[in-house]
C-alpha cells in the first residue's frame, strides 16, 4: 500500500480502528459466557486480571511505537526484530490465522442471531447459514479490494453506530439492577450463596428461579474453586480484547507517530469500561443459571427479559452492525500483516503485490479463501462459536507474548534508552507484567488449544520455506530447527487426537 498523505489516518480514525476491532462478537456474548463460568465475584477477579494485563500490553505497544518508530506493522515486526526471522514469521502467521478464525466466529454469531428469528439458520453453522455467510464474505472481499481509506471510513461510521445499542443496554440495566440478586450471584450458584448467607431460599421464587428449566443446566452441587471459575473465563477475556493492536498495525498510516500509542490506550480504556459494565450489570438483573441458559447473543436475551421482545430485536440489529464493522477491521488487519510480512521477506513475495488501488490483493485473496474454508469446517463442529472464540485467542496469544517479551528485552538490555534512562525501570516493570499475563493466559487456555494452534503453525511453515527459497537463504538456525520440530510434533499429536476423539472440536 502507498503512504501518500491522502491515505493517512487521524487520531480518531486510529482510535476507531482499535474500538472497531475490539467491539465485535465478544461483548454481545458476555452475559451467558460468564454466567456459565462464574459468579459476580469471579467475574470481578477475571476482569481485574485481564484488564491489568491487557493495559500493560497496551502500554508496551505505546512504548514500542515511541522507541522503535522505524518498525511498522506492530505485532509481526516486533517479534522479528527481537527474536529472529522464524519467530517473526510465527507471529505473523498466528495473528493472521487468528483473525481469520475470529472472522468465522463473527459469521457464526450473525447467523445465530438471525436463527432466533429464522430457524433455518440454527446456531450459525447450518448449510443455509454457511451459504449466506459466504455471500457476505465475498461482498466484503470486493469492498476491501477497492481501498483501505474507504474501508476505514466505513469502519468509523460502523463503530459509532454500534456503540448506541450497547450504551442503551447499559443504561437500561442500571435502572433495572437489583442489588440483592447481584449478591445471590456473587459467589456462583445463587441457591448455595443464599443458604450460606442465611437467606430464605424461597426468596428465589421472586425471580422465577425455583423450578426453572435452568436448574437442569446447573444443578445444586458443590461449586468449583474460585480459581477454576476465573480460569474458565480467561480465553474469553482475551477474545474480547483482540484488536488492541489495531493502531500499531496501521502505524505507517498515522498522521503523527504519537497518535499510535494514544489511540491504543484510549481505545482500550473505553472498551474495558463497556465490557465490565455489560458483564457485571447482567448479574443484577438475572440469576446466574438463567444467564447460562441464554442462547447467543446473550445480551439480546438479557434485554428481552427486562423490556420484552423489542429488546432482543434492538440488540440483534446492533450486533449485526457491530460484527460487520469488526469483520471489516479484522480483514484489513489480516491482509496488512500478510503484506508486511511479505515486504520484510518472511512470507512469499506474491503477498507483497498491490492492485491499482494500492491494496495487497493477493493477501486479501488468501485471507478470504482461508475464512471460506474455516466456515465450511464449522458445519462439522458441535460447538462452533466456542471453538472459534477460544482458538482465535490461543493463536493470537503467541504474537502478544512475543510483543511483550520484546518490550522486556529492550528495557532489560537498555536498547533505545540512552537518551531516556529514567523511564527504563517503569517500562521494565510494565513489560514483565505484560509478559507474565500472556504466559498466564496461554496456561489458562490449556493443552488442547496449544495443540490445535500447532496445526496452523507447523504446516503453515511452508510459507516461510517458500520465502526463504525465493531469497536463496538458509532456512533455520539451530534453535529455530528445534522450534519447528516441536510445532510439527504437536501438530501431529493434535491431528491424531482429533481422529481418535481425544480432542473434540
Amino acid at each position: 500500500m502507498t503512504d501518500s498523505s491522502s491515505n493517512k489516518l487521524s487520531l480518531w480514525a486510529l482510535t476507531a480502528l482499535v474500538v472497531g476491532s475490539m467491539i465485535g462478537a465478544g461483548i454481545f456474548s458476555l452475559p451467558a459466557t460468564f454466567g456459565r463460568a462464574t459468579g459476580g465475584g469471579g467475574a470481578i477477579i477475571a476482569w481485574l486480571i485481564a484488564g491489568s494485563g491487557m493495559l500493560m500490553l497496551a502500554f508496551v505497544f505505546q512504548t514500542l511505537a515511541q522507541r522503535k518508530p522505524d518498525l511498522d506493522s506492530g505485532v509481526f515486526i516486533y517479534a522479528k526484530a527481537g527474536f529472529g526471522n522464524y519467530l517473526g514469521f510465527i507471529s505473523a502467521l498466528g495473528f493472521w490465522a487468528g483473525t481469520c478464525i475470529g472472522n468465522v466466529s463473527y459469521f457464526i454469531l450473525i447467523k445465530s442471531t438471525l436463527g432466533a428469528f429464522f430457524p433455518v439458520f440454527g446456531d450459525g453453522n447450518t448449510l443455509p447459514a454457511i451459504a449466506l455467510s459466504s455471500i457476505i464474505l465475498w461482498g466484503f472481499h470486493i469492498l476491501l479490494l477497492k481501498g483501505v481509506k474507504g474501508a476505514a471510513a466505513i469502519n468509523t461510521i460502523a463503530t459509532c453506530a454500534k456503540i448506541i445499542p450497547i450504551f442503551c443496554f447499559v443504561i437500561i440495566l442500571i435502572f433495572a439492577f437489583k442489588s440483592d440478586m447481584f449478591m445471590l450471584n456473587f459467589w456462583g450458584a445463587p441457591e448455595v450463596a443464599a443458604l450460606a448467607n442465611g437467606v430464605d431460599i424461597s426468596h428465589l421464587n421472586d425471580y422465577g428461579y425455583v423450578g426453572h428449566a435452568a436448574l437442569a443446566i446447573e444443578p445444586v452441587v458443590e461449586p468449583e474453586s474460585l480459581w477454576s471459575q476465573v480460569r474458565s473465563t480467561m480465553l474469553v477475556t482475551v477474545f474480547v480484547f483482540l484488536g488492541i493492536e489495531g493502531a500499531s498495525i496501521y502505524s505507517r498510516y498515522a498522521k503523527k507517530r504519537e497518535h499510535v500509542g494514544i489511540a491504543t490506550v484510549l481505545g482500550f480504556l473505553g472498551v474495558l469500561c463497556l465490557l465490565i459494565l455489560v458483564t457485571m450489570l447482567s448479574y443484577g438483573v438475572m440469576l446466574r443459571p438463567d444467564l447460562a441458559a441464554l442462547r447467543q447473543p446473550s445480551m439480546a436475551g438479557v434485554l428481552e427479559a427486562i423490556v420484552g421482545r423489542w429488546g432482543a430485536i434492538f440488540i440483534s440489529v446492533g450486533l449485526l452492525i457491530s460484527v460487520l464493522g469488526a469483520y471489516l477491521s479484522w480483514s484489513l488487519l489480516a491482509a496488512e500483516v500478510l503484506f508486511s510480512a511479505a515486504k520484510s521477506k518472511s512470507m512469499p513475495k506474491v503477498f507483497a503485490t498491490e492492485n491499482s488501488k494500492a491494496v495487497p490483493a493477493a493477501a486479501v485473496w488468501l485471507t478470504n479463501i482461508a475464512i471460506q474454508l474455516f466456515l465450511i469446517m464449522t458445519m462439522f463442529s458441535d460447538y462452533a462459536f466456542q471453538l472459534a472464540l477460544e482458538l482465535t485467542s490461543s493463536l493470537t496469544l503467541i504474537p502478544y507474548l512475543l510483543v511483550a517479551a520484546y518490550g522486556l528485552k529492550l528495557a532489560y538490555t537498555k536498547e533505545s534508552y540512552d537518551n531516556d534512562p529514567g523511564s527504563r525501570t517503569k517500562d521494565l516493570i510494565i513489560a514483565v507484567i505484560a509478559t507474565f499475563y500472556a504466559l498466564l493466559m496461554i496456561y489458562s487456555g490449556g493443552l488442547k488449544y496449544l495443540l490445535l494452534s500447532a496445526v496452523v503453525y507447523g504446516p503453515g511453515t511452508i510459507f516461510y520455506i517458500i520465502a526463504k527459497r525465493e531469497q536463496n537463504e538458509k532456512l533455520f538456525t539451530n534453535i529455530e530447527k528445534t522450534i519447528f520440530a516441536v510445532l510439527i510434533t504437536a501438530a501431529i499429536a493434535a491431528i491424531y487426537g482429533i481422529i481418535t476423539g481425544s480432542i473434540t472440536i
